[in-house]
């Protein structure tokens, strides 16, 4: 049943066509960035403005779209113009300040402005397809007297037991517990009245959480506190924060401190995680430590069903809502009184839309807070190269919390040189996926009640399944990477666009029945452990494993109460997770994101082996990890292991600097993807000479060259980057060439501004 407020509402006299009256410019859901503009009927009037979502005749249909101003002059002299049908709510679906920002991600990210809008509503937000939930209460209006009750209760006993089950339950209960017989009875002869009753459908309804009290801070700490409340207190003049603590320092305390003081002056909060991963156990801590106010805290993320996303939207755009904390799109929540913006996890690549309008969330998040204006906080302890460079140059204010929070030491990182157990099986022998040292660790944590982390970045079983005879790999018919064999669902599956088939009983080329399974995956990690420590509780987290709604929470408490004693996962446990019982952390085969080809490449290594190394020896045991690799002496594994962020920083930076890579150049990707792979070729090559032609001083345009993963979803994709000091001399330049080139009906040109992959 549709809500009052989501209904579309009907304008008056619909009739016949006002003559005048205010102009409204609406944009048009759809491909084109189609903005008319239409007659605004007296009926529709009242409380119409930028952001309202209506409904609009175009041609023979009725299209919905988004007012982008209304102007109170009547149109000229002589055009006509269409009237609007009616609108979907009394108020606005975007805010003034929403608007002037997806203008902002427009223009930066040079994305039609339709695709910003659509991305800053929810998809059961622009159609009018859901709706408030609603349920039918029962309420007494009359008390019945003993002898009416007598009488009630022998000649219409389920009437008699309604009744008395209301007085109860304070007069006042759900419609369905009695029965629409009953219901209708009672209402015809005067004792009770009916009424709908809005049921918010909270995804942690059914959660229960503890009370937290505000904990002591360190010297640190408190420093860091003072100066995010200074911002907190003169948004207009702070600078973006830089928050830099080791992992384990306590800066989820600092965070939850600094929205406490936000609420006190009446101000809202916005809490951004880079993974779902990451959550629920960031809402468990805010729910626990405002225990008082836990309606007052919306979520946001995908994995919520859309009835859950319909109603903590509308909660936030009520006002309802104080605290908002959620993954990417969270950015655009329609928090009213913005006070602080908490960035958790701030390098973390996932903050970046691949898909239009392909946008950073923490880099909007900076300009929402400019435009607000209000305090940002960026926090991690491996911070992204380009906001670290801003702190070095003044731009951002840098705060360091160099201890961990309860005076513990970080863990000792130990590496395992993987060459070195290679040898120790020989030649034709297969070094194991759990090195020695490793095993006889996990085994002591085993005999202590301790629990272990297990780290591999790949899902599957085997990472490809080649044949001995020959050599042949299996590849994916659409992509150009080898398969994985996963075991559970035997099947091989393409990472990239998802294509399944049975895994082959002999070579497809020879025949021949030598089958390797070559590399290993999580699942195979996982039935190594059951073989291995066969008596130990184990887990497996990955996308495979947490497909159901709720299973990665109830694995994650799980873990956390101790009922599991190994949790094997991809880099959805990487990062942001409290766990004191952790004392050892192993990393299976680190190597995995070096020897890629993109100058990201040693930065993302080191963030991944120190947030997962920062699971280790959070409690009041001391923490040890364990990193497997057969690249023991490169910078990104030398730096990790002693903690070392600065130090590798100085060395990265100086790298980036002489190649002249970000952060002292903007970079932005264009791809052509077909699948005629000639004429991708053949039209990435026009543009390149399109683009080097009169090209302004300081831009740097790349050869073109196929892509890292040549091929995908049965496109072949061909890519030039180009840099220059300012995205503007790129966006100016690249932007009217694209515009005013007619492209191959099966051509694609993608354009994406500062990527953060080079595949």
């Amino acid at each position: 049943m549709k809500g009052e407020e989501d209904e579309l509402l009907p304008m008056e006299g619909a009739g016949g066509r006002p003559e005048s009256g205010p102009v409204a410019t609406v944009l048009l859901d759809g491909p084109g960035d189609l903005q008319f503009d239409y007659l605004v009927p007296e009926g529709l009037v009242e409380g119409l403005g930028p952001g309202s979502r209506v409904l609009c005749p175009l041609q023979q249909r009725r299209q919905p779209g988004t007012v982008l101003a209304v102007h109170e002059e009547a149109p000229e002299a002589g055009r006509r113009l269409k009237a609007l049908i009616s609108r979907y709510d009394e108020r606005p679906a975007l805010s003034g300040d929403l608007l002037r920002l997806a203008r902002w991600v427009s223009g930066y990210y040079c994305a039609p402005l339709e695709t910003v809008v659509r991305a800053m509503l929810p998809g059961s937000v622009r159609t009018d397809r859901h709706a408030v939930k609603t349920r039918r209460m029962v309420e007494m209006v009359r008390v019945p007297g003993e002898e009416e009750m007598a009488v009630m209760t022998r000649r219409a006993p389920r009437q008699a037991e309604a009744v008395k089950a209301l007085g109860e339950a304070g007069g006042r209960g759900p419609a369905a517990e009695h029965g629409a017989a009953v219901v209708k009875a009672l209402v015809a002869a005067g004792w009770v009245s009916v009424s709908e009753e809005e049921v918010e459908r909270d995804p942690h309804g059914g959660d229960t959480f503890v009370a937290t009290q505000p904990l002591e801070l360190n010297e640190g700490q408190r420093e860091s506190l003072e100066a995010i409340l200074e911002a907190v207190a003169k948004p207009g003049d702070a600078k973006p924060v830089l928050l830099h603590g080791v992992t384990g320092s306590g800066k989820t305390e600092v965070y939850l401190q600094a929205a406490q003081a936000v609420l006190d002056a009446g101000k809202s909060v916005l809490v951004l995680v880079p993974e779902i991963s990451l959550t629920p156990q960031t809402v468990d801590r805010f729910k626990s430590r405002f225990a008082t106010m836990t309606e007052r805290i919306a979520v946001l993320h995908s994995h919520m069903s859309q009835g859950e996303r319909f109603d903590e939207w509308q909660k936030i755009r009520r006002g309802r809502a104080r605290i908002v904390i959620g993954a990417r799109s969270a950015v655009f929540a329609p928090l009213t009184d913005l006070g602080l913006i908490l960035v958790d996890e701030e390098h973390e690549n996932s903050y970046k839309q691949e898909s239009p309008p392909r946008y950073q969330a923490r880099d909007v998040a900076v300009v929402r807070a400019a435009q607000t204006p209000c305090a940002i906080v960026l926090g991690s302890a491996t911070p992204a190269l380009e906001s670290w460079y801003n702190a070095q140059r003044g731009k951002y204010r840098l705060l360091t919390m160099g201890e961990r929070a309860d005076s513990a030491g970080l863990p000792l990182i130990r590496v395992i040189d993987m060459r070195l157990e290679k040898r120790r099986v020989g030649p034709k022998g297969t070094p194991p996926i759990i090195s020695e040292r490793l095993r006889v660790a996990m085994d002591q944590r085993l005999q202590r009640a301790e629990q272990t982390i297990l780290f591999i970045n790949r899902r599957g079983f085997a990472a490809s399944v080649q044949c001995l005879a020959c050599g042949h790999v299996v590849k994916c018919a659409h992509c150009s990477v080898p398969m994985t064999l996963h075991h559970e669902s035997q099947r091989l599956v393409c990472h990239v666009c998802g294509f399944q088939k049975l895994p082959p009983k002999k070579c497809p080329e020879c025949a021949d029945p030598g089958i390797l399974l070559a590399g290993y995956g999580t699942e195979r990690v996982h039935h190594t452990l059951t073989t291995v420590f066969p008596k130990a509780r184990t887990a497996r987290v990955d996308t495979d494993a947490m497909q159901q709604k709720h299973t990665l929470r109830d694995t994650l408490q799980q873990f956390k109460t101790g009922k599991i004693d190994i949790l094997v996962g991809t880099q959805m446990i990487a990062k942001g997770l409290h766990f004191p019982n952790v004392t050892l952390v192993g990393v299976l085969n680190a190597d995995l994101t070096l020897h890629t080809p993109d100058f990201r490449a040693a930065e993302r290594t080191f963030s991944l082996l120190t947030q997962v190394a920062g699971r280790a020896g959070r409690g009041s045991l001391r923490g040890e990890v364990i990193v497997q690799t057969y690249s023991p002496h490169l910078p990104a594994i030398l730096h990790a292991r002693h903690h070392d962020f600065t130090g590798f920083s100085e060395q990265e930076l100086e790298m980036r600097k002489v190649f002249s890579y970000p952060p002292y150049t903007h970079a932005a990707l264009l791809t052509c993807k077909s699948p005629n792979q000639r004429m991708a070729e053949f039209t990435l090559e026009t543009l390149h000479r399109r683009i080097v032609e009169n090209a302004p001083e300081g831009l740097v345009v790349g050869d073109p060259a196929p892509s890292p993963l040549e091929k995908s979803h049965d496109q072949y994709r061909f890519q030039i980057l180009l840099r220059a000091p300012r995205t503007s001399l790129i966006t100016r330049h690249v932007q009217p060439i694209l515009k005013g080139t007619t492209f191959p009906q099966e051509v694609v040109a993608v354009f994406d501004v500062d990527p953060v992959s080079l595949s």
